[in-house]
Formats: C-alpha cells, structure tokens, sequence
C-alpha cells in the first residue's frame, strides 16, 4: 500500500524525491518522510500525516535519497513510525508486510538491540544493519536479510558510507529506472515517469543496484539477470484537477470517455485467441476485491442473461485460501484497477494452477496481473487519482459486458448492442446534477441503505460503498426482497434509503420495499428511468436516467450514486479524495 521512491543523480535528492511522494500518496497518506546522505552521514526528516508537511525538507543539501508516504500496517500512524528507518549506517524504506517481524524483532531485542518504532520494516533495518555490518557490501546485505524474511516487500536501502541505493521485491510492486538525469525507484510509474528515461519492472525475487548513472539487476541468488525494458512517456504524470475542486468530481466527470474507450471490440483480429477462448467456455470465474468485485457481480448477472453460462463471482481474499472447484472449461477473470491487489494477484494464481485459463482486466499497462494472465483486456479510463474508484468502475463494466456479449455470439445466443452506452452515460452525468441537494437528508443520518434488485443490487452495492468510504456513514447495499427480514428493524427518520429501479421487470417488487421504508419514516430517494416511479408520493427526490437494457443498466444507474457520496463527504466537511485509513493499491493482505 504504501509508496517508496529512490534517487541518485546529479541534483539534490529531496525536490526529487518529494516530487515522487506527492505522485505516490494515493497508496497511503498516515505518515511521510524522506533521508538523503549529506557528506556520509544520513539526514532524515519524518511527519505525521500528508507529504505536504515535509514542504521544509526540500531545502535539504545531499544525494543519494529514499522517501516513503505509509498506509499504517505494524504501528500507529505517527511520527515515531514513519519511513525512513534508520539502523547504524543502514536506511530502509518498505512497502509490504514481514509477517515473522515479532520472532525477529525478539531475536534482535536478545542481542540487545533497541528499536525506536512499532512497525514491522524497522526488523529488516536491522537484520540489515548486522549483515551489512559483517559484509561490507550492501547488495549481500540486502540479499541475506531477505531469506529471513516471510510476507511480502518492496526495499529500497541506503547506506551511509555507500553511493548506491539497493531495492528488492518480494509480492510487492517495485520498478527501476533510468535517464539522462540519474536512476531511480519507485513503487509505480507515475513517480518516475518522464520522456527519456527507461524502466524496469522488478519480478518477485528480484534486487536491484543503482549506483551513479548505472542499473544492475539481479535474481534471488544475486545472478545478474535482464528484464523487460519499457520506455517512459511524459503523459504518464499524475493529471491535474482542471476546474474542478477534487479529482474525485473530475473523474466522474471522465465516465462517459472512460467507457467509451475501454468498450472493447472482441471481433478484431487482435482479440482472435480470446474468441477461440470463449469458444470454449462452460463456466465463469470471477476474482476481485472491493469495487471491483462489484463490477464482476454485474458481469455475473449479464453473462448469465445473454450467455447463460454458469458464473461465480468470489472475493478474492476468501478464494485465496478457500480450496475452490475449478472444473475444466472454467476461464476466470481477474478484475483490478491497480493490477497489483495482492488478494487478486494470489487468486489469480491458484485458478491458473488448477487449470483455468486467465483474463486479466486491469487499468495499469506493465503490472504484475498483466504478467501472469493468459489474456490481458485494458481498461482505458486513464489516471484515477482519488482513492475511491469512479469512472474505472464504469470502464471495468465496459469492459466485462463486451465480454459477455462476445460470449453471447460464441453460444448463439442475442445480447443487445454496446456502443449506445457513452452517449447514455453523458445524460446520465448532465440529469444527476440534483443529486447535491440530497445531502442535507445525509447529514443527520445514522445510516444509509441502498437497495435493488437484480443487477439494481449491483449497482446499491457500490453506491453504498462510495458513501462509506468517503463519507464515513454507516451504510449498506441490500436486496430490496431481503430488507423485511430482520433489517427493516433499522429504519427510521434518520435512515435514508436509496432505491434504484432500472428493470421494469422488478420496478414494481423494488417499490414494495420502497413503501415499508417510507411507512416507517424513512425519507427515498430514486435512481429510475421510470417517470411514474420517480413521481410516486413516497419519493422524496429522484433522478431520472436514460433507459437502456436492465442488464447493462448499472453502468448508469451508479453515476447519480457517485455524484451523491461525493456531495455528503463535502457536506460533512470530509476529504473526497483521500479518505482516512483507505488508499487506492491494496498490495497487502
């Protein structure tokens, strides 16, 4: 989760690293900080909260350098347990979590070593520090700690009386690179991207030394190995916000571009194999996380309808260590923003080594599921900088009902039309601008519910965890049939509901439940494309969207959905963007 940057070159190694951290700080804003080394000694400065708070040590004289900006695992967040740690001559910055720290930290402790943090990376500073203290050379160092170690992380070290920086990677994403203006590192493209410079994408096992104007890479017995060079473009740096007061708004804004260019079209020559794939497919696997395991519960419900194939939708931590059946003839696809959800990664893995052949989905070109998928399918919604996801959710369906219609044809069965569905999506964003005025129902709540049926649950799924991520409120996405047993015994005047009814072929039932909430006090609010609904006297306001086919329709009806979570979080004085204790690459457990 966390972010990490590295630096040697010819200018001053703070302005650079800072630079990198601020592009970095959606994987995790508790604490930051940087260390450079200034005349052989180390110069390190940490804080409490967002990158921001280091603005005074961009004065900071000296090069080589690391920064970190921590998502808190081991430790709370704080000064105290912020990166860079520092062991005799050894900095160390870590993303990743070392799961044996605590019998490491005592075998340490034992030989009487003092620790000035709670986190678990401050055990490999040490282990570090010792190897390094009998070794003299810093790679071996590096490299002998590392088989101590279970779980999972990403290095970058510096030693004090040395001009090179060393990384390693183990279940953690990790790149290198190089120009005209130094090397770097860093735990995604955006921190080092620029034109010019070129970079390598370390695997699992993988260590790397950077010394002046040079890269060295290596394997897990320190074997100098070759990687796949990938050239940088300038574009890749982080977007601005525009006119817009947060990224979050601006990206919802970007939801119909993102759907247009993510629909993929599967009859083209280069989506041949995928076909041929399809051709073949008697059962569907899904494995994701949070906002992506909604959009595979969408995929679930128009596979289906159009392919009637069986499909099973798993989150992917509980499959990890499930011992799921694979039958043959099972594809599983893989769904992941980052590409780098370390639950989705090992997912992905166990269905591949029972047979599965594997689609990745995925808006990161060069990430570690691209590396292990049979197939790749790249949504293109461009950089998503808040972490809660918006218009890479829109662009994942995109994504998912082209599959399902292509497995439509495979089976030939009929599966309406795509291409309608960005021109839908702009009038859904112009029609939802009312949803601002709901918030003052919100401000006073002591918790949401969002219901639906069918795919309409889908959608008050992910409606329901926008809210709760950048708003804090207690809410929950439900069946609408499900809420009278038992959870209607939470509604009351401060409970508002959110229904969303886009098939007419449940709008009725979905109204049912519409009217139990109402009776007990509670103020609704409609997501529709049905005027008579959104007319109904027990609606308190509505927004009413284009029409299109129900299966399809979440890909809408959750942009209104979008809009609302984000009005309440400004309404009640919360930050959209980087809502506390969340960050937007889960590469931990």
């Amino acid at each position: 989760m966390c972010g990490i940057v590295g630096y040697l070159g010819e200018e001053r190694a703070a302005p650079v690293l800072l630079d990198g951290l601020e592009k970095l700080e959606y994987r995790g804003y508790d604490s930051a900080g940087i260390c450079v080394v200034n005349g052989g000694k180390f110069f390190v400065v940490r804080k409490k909260g967002r990158v921001k708070e280091l603005a005074g040590a961009r004065a900071l004289e000296g090069n080589p350098g690391i920064g970190h900006t921590r998502w808190a695992t081991h430790g709370a967040p704080s000064e105290r347990n912020a990166h860079p740690h520092v062991f005799g001559k050894i900095s160390l910055v870590h993303n990743g979590i070392i799961e044996n720290a605590a019998c490491l930290r005592a075998q340490c402790e034992a030989r009487g070593e003092v620790f000035s943090s709670d986190t678990d990376s401050e055990v490999a500073a040490h282990l570090i520090g010792r190897f390094y203290g009998e070794k003299g050379d810093l790679l071996g160092a590096v490299s002998a700690a590392a088989e101590l170690l279970a779980g999972s992380y990403a290095f970058a070290v510096l030693a004090e009386d040395k001009e090179e920086i060393v990384c390693a990677r183990m279940r953690s994403p990790l790149i290198v690179a190089c120009g005209p203006d130094g090397v770097f590192a860093a735990s995604d493209v955006p921190a080092v991207a620029k034109a010019g410079r070129v970079a390598y994408v370390l695997e699992d096992g993988d260590f790397a030394r950077l010394t002046r104007g040079k890269i060295e890479l290596f394997d897990g017995a320190l074997r100098p190995v070759v990687r796949e060079a990938v050239a940088l473009e300038e574009e890749e740096v982080s977007p601005g916000k525009g006119e817009f007061r947060h990224f979050m708004r601006k990206e919802i804004s970007e939801v119909p571009a993102a759907v247009l260019n993510s629909l993929p079209d599967l009859s083209k020559p280069e989506f041949s194999e995928v076909c041929k794939v399809l051709c073949q497919t008697k059962y569907l696997h899904i494995v994701a996380c949070g906002t992506a395991y909604h959009s595979g519960l969408c995929m679930k419900h128009a596979a289906e309808k159009f392919a009637r194939v069986p499909t099973e939708v798993f989150v992917a931590s509980e499959y990890r260590y499930a011992d799921p059946i694979v039958p043959p003839g099972t594809l599983t696809i893989a769904v992941s923003q980052s590409g780098e959800t370390a639950d989705t990664l090992a997912a992905a893995a166990l269905a591949k080594s029972r047979g599965s052949v594997l689609i990745a989905v995925t808006n990161v070109a060069h990430s570690s599921l691209t590396r292990v998928a049979d197939f790749v399918l790249p949504t293109h919604a461009g950089r998503e900088i808040a972490v809660a996801a918006t218009k890479s959710f829109n662009a994942q369906l995109a994504v998912l009902y082209a599959l399902a219609v292509q497995l439509a044809k495979t089976a030939k069965c009929c599966a309406p039309p795509l291409a309608g569905l960005p021109v839908l999506a702009r009038e859904t964003l112009a029609a939802s601008a009312g949803v601002a005025s709901w918030t003052p129902y919100f401000q006073g709540a002591r918790s949401v519910f969002f219901l639906g049926r069918g795919a309409d649950h889908c959608a008050a799924l992910e409606g329901s965890l926008k809210l709760k991520e950048i708003s804090y409120l207690p809410s929950e996405g439900y069946a609408a049939g499900e809420l009278k047993h038992g959870t209607l015994a939470l509604v009351d005047g401060r409970t508002p509901v959110v229904a969303v009814a886009c098939d007419e072929a449940l709008a009725d039932k979905t109204m049912n439940a519409v009217h139990e909430v109402y009776a007990r006090g509670a103020a609704v609010f409609l997501v529709t494309p049905f005027s008579a609904l959104a007319q109904a006297k027990e609606v308190t306001a509505s927004v009413l969207i284009p029409r299109c086919e129900p299966a399809f329709s979440p890909i809408l009806s959750v942009i209104p959905l979008q809009l609302l979570a984000y009005h309440v979080a400004l309404a009640l004085g919360k930050d959209p963007d980087k809502p506390r204790n969340l960050a937007k690459s889960v590469t931990v457990e």
